[in-house]
């Protein structure tokens, strides 16, 4: 096997690992609650909703953190770079504490905006109200995180995140039903675990500062670079979180059985999704350090294995999803409409999943590069094309049949699949097949000078 090679697989396997660990335990804590009842398995529904948009829109810590690192680490800076992410984990915490005195506050609004009766509504925001306190902890570990891919470590996060799931778990089990505490137990486990985790990473960024000589307190400068950095690629995760809802909205507007069918697609995507985007952080991990090197060929290599490792997993989670897909509908609902429907949505997934790997690499590859700026104007660009598309798509009604599915769920699977996946194939193809994304960025620069 190619250096090269063990050099992807060693960051993308153990990150794989800790991609997969979050939503196995998230599914031990729905099931957790879900034994209290209906009315909390609903509120936990709600309230994961909001936590998780709110989490997902912030994952840019990681994201503008680990570029930053891995080309100082490369350039030889290793003081710098761990610097760069002690920066990137005060801004976090910043952030962090400004949500967790918010969020009590708009706890109860957030979850009646959903529309669920009184007694969902209010358990839904006891939940909300609660997690709050945990988000400061949360955002510390995402960043921290950025920062430890940076610094080529990916087998950390992955026993970090084990760990605190696993603690998560147990503290749930025992809080809901040991303590009686409910749904409450449920967050306040979470939010303990949450600490926990937190205070495992800030240890560990601590360990590095010493080995290093970085300081660890708060520089104005440097957390304004992260701050600027992050700004662009807050932007690029909205436009992909726009793109997500807007995708479910059409499916609603179709229809009960387009709307669940399209559920179910959502999930058979993200979750094979995971795969993919174990190579999207080992790109943004090695791009960021070669670019640091100064080797543009070696980079321009690196590039080409990404891909080819990507289109292969790509193919052959096409395959599985292919050969399995008659059966999917029956798996996830009992709804003779919803059976119908799946299998055929089932198959652009999988016909499309090379095109989706294509487009994890690319965007993990210019995350490395901190092309931030152009990926934020890139998802604009994108969204510009995607609406329209889906628009035509929610047009189609869903009483008709085509090819035994339901013609409104294929119909908004191929442009999600087909139209989003393709602009976003499209306009990082166009910007990778260039050199500007291997300069020097603004943000790097000005953390070095600060």
């Amino acid at each position: 096997m190619r250096e090269v090679d063990r050099r992807i697989l060693r960051l993308a396997v153990p990150a794989l690992g800790a991609l997969i660990a979050e939503p196995l335990f998230l599914a031990t804590d729905t099931a957790l609650v879900g034994h209290l009842g209906v009315d909390q398995l609903a509120a936990l529904g709600v309230a994961a909703t909001i936590i998780q948009t709110a989490i997902g829109l912030l994952v840019f810590l990681a994201y503008a953190t680990t570029p930053a690192v891995a080309r100082l680490l490369g350039s030889g800076e290793r003081t710098a770079a761990v610097r760069a992410g002690i920066d990137g984990i005060w801004l976090a915490l910043g952030i962090g504490v400004a949500l967790a005195i918010v969020g009590p506050f708009v706890a109860h609004p957030l979850s009646a905006a959903f529309g669920a009766s009184n007694e969902v509504t209010g358990l839904a925001a006891l939940y909300v109200a609660i997690s709050s306190a945990g988000v400061p902890a949360m955002l510390v570990v995402i960043a921290a995180t950025g920062l430890l891919r940076g610094l080529q470590d990916t087998r950390t996060p992955l026993v970090i995140a084990v760990a605190g799931f696993g603690a998560n778990a147990l503290l749930n089990a025992a809080l809901i039903y040991g303590a009686g505490w409910g749904i409450a137990g449920s967050a306040i486990g979470t939010v303990a675990a949450q600490w926990g985790m937190a205070a495992a990473c800030l240890a560990i960024a601590v360990r590095h500062a010493r080995r290093t000589g970085a300081s660890v307190r708060p520089g104005l400068p440097g957390v304004a670079s992260a701050a600027r950095a992050g700004g662009w690629m807050l932007l690029r995760t909205l436009t992909l979180r726009i793109a997500l809802v807007a995708t479910t909205v059409a499916a609603a507007s179709a229809g009960t059985v387009t709307l669940a069918s399209t559920q179910v697609l959502f999930q058979l995507t993200f979750l094979l999704a995971l795969a993919l985007d174990a190579f999207a952080i080992a790109a943004q991990a090695i791009v960021g350090h070669d670019l640091g090197t100064g080797d543009r060929d070696a980079v321009r290599a690196l590039v080409r294995r990404l891909l080819l490792w990507g289109l292969g997993s790509g193919v052959a989670l096409g395959v599985v999803l292919a050969i399995a897909s008659p059966w999917l509908g029956a798996v996830f609902s009992g709804n003779a409409g919803v059976i119908a429907a799946v299998p055929a949505g089932a198959l652009v997934v999988a016909v499309t999943m090379p095109l989706a790997a294509v487009v994890f690499v690319l965007d993990g590859v210019l995350i490395g590069s901190a092309d931030g700026h152009y990926l934020a104007l890139a998802g604009l660009v994108n969204l510009v094309v995607y609406l329209p598309l889906l628009w035509l798509a929610a047009q189609v009604p869903e009483g008709s049949e085509v090819a035994g599915a339901g013609a409104a769920v294929l119909a908004i699977q191929l442009a999600y699949c087909v139209g989003f996946y393709g602009i976003r194939a499209l306009t990082l193809g166009v910007r990778a097949a260039g050199t500007r994304w291997m300069g020097p960025s603004q943000g790097l620069s000005a953390r070095i000078d600060g």
